[in-house]
C-alpha cells in the first residue's frame, strides 16, 4: 500500500483537526449524525453475528466494517475529534481556540447521539415487530449488555468506576489508531487494513466506546433492560467519554505529534563531541 512517513501523516492529523474546528455547524452535525448511525448499525450487525454463531470473536472480526464505512465517507466520531482537534491548538494554528474545540466536541457529541438513537429506535421496532411481541434473541442480548455494563460496574463502586474509566482509555487508544490508520495510506485497500486491526481489537476486548454505547444503552432501555437513564449516564456514558478523551489524546495524538512532528534535538555523536572538546581546549 502507498505509505506516508510518520511526519507526513501526523501533519495530516493536525490539518484535519484544524479543518474540523472551522467546519460549518450544519456539516459538523450531518457528518456526526451519519457516523453515529453507521456505527450503531455495525454494532447491531456484530451482536447479531455473535448471537447466531455463539462466538464473540466473529462479531469482533466483522464490527470494523462500520468504522471503515463511516471514515471512508468522511464522517466524524467524537472519539476521533478528541484526538485531532487539540493537536491544531497545540500546533498554534491561527484562530484555533479552546472555545472552538469545545464547540466542535459538543456538536459532534449531539450529532453522534442523535444518529445512534435513531438506529436504536428503528432496530427496536425491527426486534419486536413494532413493539407487538417480546424482543428477539438479538434484542434480548442488547438489553442484557446494557444491564451488565451499567449495574455491573455500579456493584463495585469506586473500583467499578475506575475500571470503566480505564476501559474507556484503552478503547480510544485503539480507536484513534484506526483514525490515524485512515491517514497512513493513500489507497482504499491500505486504509481499510490499517483501520480494521485496532477496531477489531477494541471490540474483541469489550472496551468502552462512547459512541457505540450511545446506541447500546438507549436501545437496551427501549427493549426493557433493567437499568435507568441515570445508571446509563453515571455508570457508563460520562466516565466512558472522559476515558476516551484521555486515552486517545495521551496515547495516540500527543505521542505521535511529539515524537514525529516536534522531535527533540538529536544527541551529539561521540566524534563530533570529541572534536568540539579539542577545539575548546
Amino acid at each position: 500500500m502507498a505509505y506516508l512517513v510518520p511526519s507526513e501523516f501526523v501533519t495530516k492529523m493536525v490539518d484535519a483537526g484544524e479543518a474540523k474546528v472551522f467546519m460549518a455547524t450544519r456539516d459538523t452535525l450531518i457528518r456526526a449524525y451519519m457516523a453515529g448511525a453507521i456505527l450503531a448499525l455495525a454494532a447491531v450487525f456484530a451482536v447479531s453475528m455473535t448471537v447466531q454463531t455463539g462466538s464473540p470473536l466473529v462479531g469482533a472480526l466483522l464490527f470494523p466494517v462500520g468504522f471503515v464505512m463511516l471514515y471512508l465517507m468522511g464522517f466524524d466520531l467524537l472519539t476521533g475529534v478528541f484526538v485531532l482537534t487539540p493537536l491544531a491548538l497545540i500546533d498554534k494554528r491561527p484562530g484555533v481556540t479552546v472555545k472552538g474545540i469545545l464547540r466542535n466536541w459538543g456538536l459532534v457529541f449531539a450529532g453522534n447521539f442523535a444518529g445512534a438513537l435513531t438506529v436504536a429506535v428503528m432496530m427496536a421496532i425491527v426486534f419486536t415487530y413494532g413493539f407487538s411481541v417480546e424482543p428477539n434473541d438479538v434484542g434480548q442480548k442488547i438489553a442484557g449488555i446494557g444491564e451488565a455494563r451499567t449495574l455491573g460496574y455500579k456493584d463495585y463502586g469506586a473500583a467499578g468506576m475506575l475500571t470503566l474509566f480505564i476501559r474507556g482509555m484503552l478503547c480510544n487508544w485503539m480507536v484513534s489508531m484506526g483514525v490515524v490508520g485512515a491517514m497512513i495510506s493513500t489507497t482504499v485497500t491500505g486504509k481499510v487494513i490499517s483501520m480494521w486491526m485496532p477496531i477489531m481489537l477494541f471490540f474483541a476486548m469489550a472496551f468502552e466506546h462512547s459512541v457505540v454505547n450511545m446506541f447500546l444503552f438507549p436501545s437496551g432501555l427501549i427493549l426493557g433492560g433493567n437499568f435507568s437513564v441515570m445508571d446509563y449516564l453515571i455508570w457508563n456514558e460520562i466516565p466512558t467519554v472522559l476515558g476516551n478523551l484521555v486515552g486517545g489524546l495521551a496515547f495516540t495524538g500527543l505521542t505521535l505529534y511529539t515524537t514525529h512532528l516536534r522531535t527533540a534535538p538529536k544527541r551529539v555523536s561521540y566524534p563530533v563531541k570529541a572534536d568540539a572538546e579539542r577545539a575548546y581546549n
